[in-house]
């Protein structure tokens, strides 16, 4: 046999060998990727792996598990324990005349996938000003007495937030107990990062990173898994938590600062009972990075009385076996008589979601929606640009928040009933990636204090038409709609 010969039989064995393999890939992706996963979801994966074959299979093989370690899922089964044990508060949930019929089952399905009940006895205080809030939980920090629990997505050094970590050091140095947390990848792509983690070892306070995907020190894990919670415990009596960061409003990049592009967030302060499950999710989040379970420290009992507020703490992400805040914002759409009135700032729902909004506004109860009118990332903000036509063409009105800013705030009211705060996006990521807190209220003072932020931003925005985004280009809609399969990947 001559070479020439042997090299075309060995061409035509790689060939066959590429061909069987592509088939391989094929048929057991179709077998493998469907399983307990979204319809949308699976078809999303399904196209990449059909299409870029060898590239589709890696990227599933390092992203297409959304579950944790099974030992985060251990800590976190161990921590639910934990948390129906010590619940405080109960007791102090008024029903009263008012209290509607559809509440209860939303409280029960909140306390089946997230342990925690429905507390009485709070009192809140909103902060829609970014300053302002940081300026609050600075000082709450220079008054703490016994400890002070820091668990923030982006927690980043700067001009702005530098008296942030001066009340931290301060405390440090009075005895308190400071423990803090911060996202590894989260932080990992800002200037200021390193300068962050110099300025937490020269204090001397306890600190770790949460979720670290280091693979020559041995953490290797789904690296987009992140913990997006945003939260500040102070003695086990105060707690802040809602959607802004620890950083300066325009994120410590030069190309936001040159677009003038600076952030809008929402706080809430909260006192009584619901502080101990705010604190209860630092803790499963510090056991969970350093196998220390902390002694939760107990909340002031309060005494009923006007303005008390009813909460229920949501915690959510891969930890849980259910997508908690997505199923809890279901229920509470399919729940509304009258109004809804939703603002995220990446705005990418799944079916369901969709389906529960478009039904609302078709059955003739006023849903709005508010978003930026511009966006910082590009697939996230053309996926959700995707779902405006079916939005509107279901009666639902759309206000988008005017450039320069980005309207970051997380929230929801439920007529006149219930409001939701917290860290959660409406879109897919924190559904299924993203460890998440929501914060769900009964209180009527609560609600008429976050209805007049909302009308805040209704002055500040533009109400979208179907009319004039008919007009968009052939384009445009074109980028949306190929923008919307990338959300699907999960």
């Amino acid at each position: 046999m001559t070479a020439t010969t042997e090299t075309g039989w060995l061409s035509v064995a790689i060939a066959i060998f590429l061909f069987a393999l592509d088939a391989t890939i094929r048929v057991l992706a179709i077998i493998y990727v469907p399983r307990n996963r979204r319809p949308q979801t699976a078809l999303a994966w399904l196209l990449a792996i059909f299409f870029i074959p060898y590239l589709g299979v890696l990227l599933f093989l390092l992203v297409g598990n959304a579950r944790l370690p099974r030992r985060r899922r251990r800590r976190q089964s161990q921590i639910d324990e934990y948390i129906r044990d010590t619940t405080e508060g109960i007791d102090q949930v008024e029903r009263d005349p008012e209290w509607p019929s559809w509440l209860d089952p939303v409280v029960e399905l909140n306390r089946k996938l997230g342990s925690m009940p429905l507390v009485g006895g709070n009192s809140a205080h909103l902060y829609s000003d970014n300053q302002l809030a940081l300026d609050a939980m600075t000082q709450s920090i220079r008054e703490a007495k016994r400890t002070v629990h820091v668990e923030f997505y982006i927690l980043l050094l700067d001009e702005v937030t530098a008296p942030f970590f001066d009340a931290l050091e301060d405390a440090h140095r009075r005895g308190v107990v400071v423990r803090v947390l911060l996202d590894h990848l989260g932080n990992f792509q800002y200037p200021g990062y390193r300068r962050t983690k110099k300025r937490l070892d020269r204090m001397g306070v306890q600190w770790h990173l949460m979720l670290p995907f280091q693979p020559l020190r041995g953490s290797i894990r789904r690296p987009d898994l992140r913990n997006h919670r945003k939260l500040l415990v102070i003695d086990g009596t105060i707690a802040y938590t809602g959607s802004q960061n620890i950083v300066e409003t325009g994120y410590q990049r030069r190309k936001n600062h040159k677009r003038g592009l600076h952030w809008k967030d929402f706080m809430a302060r909260f006192e009584g009972p619901v502080v101990a499950g705010i604190d209860a999710l630092f803790v499963t989040d510090w056991f969970s990075e350093t196998d220390e379970l902390l002694e939760r420290e107990a909340a002031p009992v309060r005494e009923n009385g006007a303005g008390m507020l009813d909460c229920q703490v949501v915690p959510s992400g891969p930890g849980f076996e259910g997508e908690n805040n997505l199923r809890m914002f279901n229920s509470l759409v399919y729940a509304a008589q009258e109004k809804i009135i939703l603002v995220s700032p990446y705005f990418v729902p799944d079916d369901s979601m969709l389906y529960a909004i478009t039904t609302a506004a078709q059955s003739g109860i006023r849903v709005e929606l508010f978003v930026s009118e511009i966006g910082d990332q590009f697939f996230v903000y053309h996926a959700q640009r995707s779902y405006y036509e079916a939005l509107l063409e279901a009666g639902v009105v759309i206000y988008r928040y005017t450039a320069p800013t980005i309207l970051h705030a997380k929230h929801m009211t439920i007529d006149d009933e219930l409001s939701v705060i917290g860290s959660s996006n409406m879109d897919m990521r924190s559904f299924s990636l993203d460890h998440e807190v929501s914060v769900m209220v009964r209180g009527d003072s609560f609600l008429q204090s976050l209805r007049a932020i909302e009308d805040s931003y209704r002055v500040d925005s533009r109400e979208l038409t179907l009319e004039e985004w008919n007009k968009r280009s052939s384009w445009s809609a074109t980028l949306d709609n190929i923008a919307r399969l990338t959300a699907a990947v999960q």
